[in-house]
């Protein structure tokens, strides 16, 4: 089903859990390992038996604070754990603790870039600190549910954004971004199948020009940003399927079923009153002080924004090429290295690490530290490309020589003979001799079928394995056909 999108507006907000990368969790010492065998890593603490009190974990305020000062928010002096009520198989205590009324982090925001090189602030709400729940198991016990608690009690932060987005590929930008400062603040590992990284879709949708919020529908728990676009397009067009046909937008939780490319009910929405929200009685005030802002602001790295700036000015690269290569940490130090050896040719150094490595990467499904060319290499044909030792057209063959791992780009060309044929008076002579086996087309070329210059280059190319220097031949074509 299309709907005539000029009519209508998404409105969207992500609520992203971004699990913090302690050893242990947020109100005990158990440890947080992924992987382990089931309810192997849950200490009565995190089960809330009776007698037990939590001792908060300093690690996560420390990230709190991280993340709040890389979304330029403002971090609270003093915020409150509360407990968040509700029944659910995996939530043995019957309550979460987490915080409402007072977050550890208010407002800030994120600037996301887009391929035609714009760019939207996002603004951030708040993020929050809470424990996990457990986890229900169906795969393995048919007709019952297991319930694994290891996950009960580990720290989340949970950073939610304001309806700022429009359309699904926006909210995939946003969360491109927010997952790469998390990682480069080294507070989250950002592994999505693993679900360290996972968001909640809020969309609703109206009609272009109204200012009221259309009814929302909550889409739980998507742990890929190919799943996230996929499942919100789905649901805007369902949305807007529903209002056409008359009827009206139910507020509830949703599933994405990525098999069916489609959301289904879950349940209604919940309302905070719902969770008869309180100050958690067993925790005090979380108070943070200036001095402790200020030392972790000290400490903090060059955060993915601040590079990307760096990287257009210092680089001339523009807004969109320099937001790919700081995605990560890794890619933009990947990146940065293979500039150093090519002599400083930024623009050349990013053409390639975008175009022709990344599109290897992405194929093979590789991550940027598994690439098979490291960084001083490519950096080196870049710089053989910049000297004009190879051609563009040669370096590609060669680029695959490296991917394969065979030699060196020097010895590749040396032992090729693939050196650019930079000697005018040679490249003449086979220009002439193209010319004089073609004499019909240089004829209508003349004639005024400027179309055949092509072909003239394609032979000359072809002729000398493409190792002329493509700017000499042009001119001097151009001078031998005139």
């Amino acid at each position: 089903m299309t709907h005539s999108h000029q009519e209508w507006e998404a409105v969207i907000g992500l609520e992203v859990h971004a699990q913090l990368a302690t050893k242990s969790k947020l109100f005990s010492g158990a440890a947080t390992a992924f992987g382990a065998e089931p309810n192997t890593q849950a200490c009565p603490i995190d089960l809330g038996f009776p007698g037990v009190l939590p001792v908060l974990n300093r690690d996560v305020v420390i990230m709190a604070i991280k993340l709040g000062l890389g979304i330029n928010a403002e971090i609270a002096k003093k915020s409150v754990f509360a407990r968040k009520n509700y029944f659910y198989p995996d939530l043995p205590k019957g309550y979460q603790i987490s915080q409402f009324e007072l977050p550890v982090v208010t407002g800030g925001y994120l600037d996301v870039g887009f391929e035609d090189n714009t760019q939207k602030r996002i603004g951030i709400t708040r993020a929050h600190l809470e424990e996990d729940a457990g986890k229900s198991l169906h795969e393995d016990f048919q007709g019952y549910t297991g319930i694994d608690l290891n996950r009960a009690g580990t720290p989340l932060l949970e950073i939610v954004s304001e309806p700022d987005m429009r359309s699904a590929k926006e909210a995939v930008a946003y969360l491109k971004v927010l997952h790469s400062l998390v990682r480069y603040l080294q507070i989250c590992d950002g592994n999505m199948q693993e679900g360290s990284f996972r968001c909640d879709a809020n969309v609703s949708v109206r009609r272009k020009g109204e200012t009221k919020l259309g009814t929302r529908a909550e889409l739980k728990n998507i742990n890929s940003f190919r799943f996230v676009e996929r499942a919100i397009n789905y649901e805007i067009e369902r949305q807007i399927g529903i209002i056409e046909g008359g009827g009206i937008i139910k507020q509830e939780t949703r599933l994405f079923d990525p098999n069916k490319n489609e959301t289904r009910s879950m349940r209604s929405k919940e309302e905070a009153n719902d969770y008869r929200y309180f100050p958690d009685p067993d925790l005090l005030p979380l108070i943070i002080s200036e001095e402790l802002i200020a030392k972790v602001k000290k400490e903090l790295p060059e955060l993915p924004q601040q590079k990307r700036d760096r990287f257009i000015q210092q680089y001339q690269l523009s807004h969109y090429d320099a937001s790919i290569l700081v995605s990560s940490q890794n890619m933009a130090d990947y990146y940065e290295s293979v500039v150093k050896a090519s002599g400083n040719q930024a623009k050349l150094a990013a053409n390639w690490v975008i175009s022709e490595l990344l599109g290897a990467l992405n194929k093979e499904g590789f991550e940027i530290t598994e690439s098979p060319i490291p960084s001083a290499e490519l950096g080196k044909l870049v710089l053989r490309i910049g000297d004009q030792t190879i051609s563009g057209k040669i370096a590609k063959t060669i680029f695959e020589s490296l991917w394969n791992q065979e030699d060196t780009v020097d010895n590749l060309i040396e032992k090729g003979g693939l050196k650019q044929v930079t000697d005018s008076s040679a490249i003449e002579k086979l220009i002439d001799e193209i010319i004089a086996a073609n004499p019909q087309q240089a004829a209508d070329y003349k004639a005024g079928k400027e179309k055949l210059f092509g072909f003239f280059v394609g032979q000359a190319m072809k002729a000398s394995g493409g190792k002329i220097n493509p700017q000499q031949l042009n001119e001097l074509l151009k001078k031998k056909l005139s």
